[in-house]
């Protein structure tokens, strides 16, 4: 029996899907389902029962579930402390992020942390806050970065605040919003415009709805999952939208966009960012050596 059929089996009951579970993990639906039945027929027992729509885990499933969690912790563990007796192996550091942590702030960590350790090697996901944390509680990545707790609680976790960032309202350089002001402009004309923002689970969509209650005002016409659609829509309509300025200080430069200022409104939204892990998880010593970097970085 390999260890892994026991990892995917908790995985499976956590997603209760097999198709969901498939494509987070980047395996096949059947090579899933092929291990289930191999469990099945290991202990002679029905771990799923199959005859109903609703995924239901059996009584004989939950006993395994119980005992699968203490065996894959128990084996982590002797993988760690045999670390020390053996030579250095290479390992995987699986990161889920948000955009602007993912994409604006951990990776120059990320290179300079690699040159010291070569046999490391990161995978970065970049999902939503929302989906980074669930990476995080369903042990699919080691850490995560958001820009946003979501409906979690954050001393749930072990956390560092990597950064600050704004959200500021962005058009096209032609919008008609700027034909007699530079970037100076209403709130009021702003609402006249179709908005598009990000999908739900987003951190800059919930620190936008919690800091922002005027967004109700908005003409929200579509939702997007990914930051550079929402610029390609921008840059070439009547839309507007908001984005974490440090994205849009980089799309402005290129001419795609042009940041807007909001009479009366100084401030649109601020959040914190975040790097976060499992607070019941045990790392490996690379792990945590990297935890370490980060948090020493931070705390200087």
């Amino acid at each position: 029996m390999k260890i892994e059929y026991l990892r995917n089996f908790i995985k499976l009951v956590n997603y209760k899907s097999f198709s969901e579970l498939a494509r987070d993990i980047a395996i096949s639906q059947s090579t899933i389902s092929h291990q289930i039945s191999q469990l099945e027929k290991i202990f002679g027992v029905t771990l799923i029962n199959r005859s109903t729509k609703k995924f239901e885990i059996t009584e004989a499933g939950n006993t395994l579930l119980d005992y699968s969690q203490q065996i894959i912790d128990l084996y982590d563990s002797c993988v760690i402390n045999l670390e020390k007796y053996g030579n250095a192996k290479f390992e995987e550091i699986v990161i889920s992020a948000s955009t602007t942590p993912g994409s604006h702030i951990l990776p120059r960590y990320i290179a300079k942390f690699r040159d010291k350790n070569p046999n490391v090697n990161f995978k970065i996901k970049i999902n939503n806050s929302l989906k980074s944390i669930e990476n995080i509680v369903k042990n699919l990545a080691d850490f995560a970065g958001i820009g946003s707790f979501i409906n979690y609680n954050k001393d749930d976790f072990d956390f560092i605040k990597i950064g600050e960032d704004q959200l500021k309202f962005i058009c096209s350089p032609n919008h008609k919003l700027l034909e007699n002001t530079k970037s100076l402009v209403n709130f009021a004309d702003i609402v006249k415009f179709p908005f598009v923002w990000r999908e739900k689970g987003s951190g800059m969509r919930n620190a936008f709805e919690r800091q922002f209650p005027d967004y109700k005002k908005l003409k929200i016409k579509l939702e997007m999952n990914d930051n550079d659609s929402i610029i390609s829509t921008v840059s070439e309509s009547k839309y507007v939208s908001i984005m974490s300025e440090m994205m849009a200080v980089n799309a402005e430069k290129a001419g795609l966009i042009k940041i807007l200022e909001i009479i009366g409104f100084p401030q649109i939204v601020k959040r914190d960012l975040f790097f976060i892990k499992s607070k019941n998880k045990e790392l490996s010593e690379l792990k945590t050596s990297f935890w370490e970097y980060i948090k020493k970085k931070y705390d200087n």
